[in-house]
């Protein structure tokens, strides 16, 4: 059973990554949709997946969340908040391939950015997008967030560079 709820929405609920959910962390991000949209081009073990959860689930500055629907796990979504003048954060998210075209990811993401705004107080809340994740890019538009700018071929996938998409929104805008 996942951890507790921690935000509840209308779909979905975030709730607390606890250790047994990292069975289903470790399969989803050895998808080839999840892996190649997150930008993680290694497989990952069941002792890579257990470092993820104590050095970065388990660690201040940064919220990472389990996506829910009627119970299930579909997905996660993270606020990594960084350190500087500007009380800024970079939202991140993915969704079980089962689940795309939901509207969960679009949820979650919502839920979460009205979270760092009304909770955390960032100033502005960033995401990066690959060019070829054109659902993601839609997501983002949807909930508010802007195209900022474009990286041009700063990154490797699937034997070509890529260009990396940011996106940002405003406490003001929100």
């Amino acid at each position: 059973m996942p951890g507790p709820v921690f935000i509840d929405g209308d779909q979905v609920t975030l709730r607390t990554i606890e250790e047994e959910d990292l069975p289903f962390l470790q399969q989803q991000v050895n998808d080839r949709t999840i892996w190649r949209a997150i930008g993680r081009i290694d497989p990952v073990n069941a002792e890579q997946e257990r470092d993820f959860f104590e050095d970065v689930v388990c660690e201040d500055g940064s919220v990472q969340l389990l996506v829910c629907a009627d119970g299930e796990r579909v997905g996660t979504v993270g606020l990594h908040l960084e350190e500087g003048a500007v009380r800024a954060a970079e939202l991140g998210y993915w969704i079980a391939p089962d689940h795309h075209g939901t509207g969960y990811g679009s949820e979650a993401a919502e839920l979460l950015t009205t979270y760092g705004f009304d909770q955390q107080g960032c100033h502005r809340i960033g995401a990066r997008v690959f060019e070829f994740n054109d659902a993601s890019q839609a997501l983002l538009e949807s909930i508010g967030f802007q195209h900022e700018g474009r990286r041009r071929e700063a990154t490797f996938i699937d034997g070509e560079y890529q260009d990396i998409l940011w996106y940002g929104v405003l406490a003001e805008e929100w």
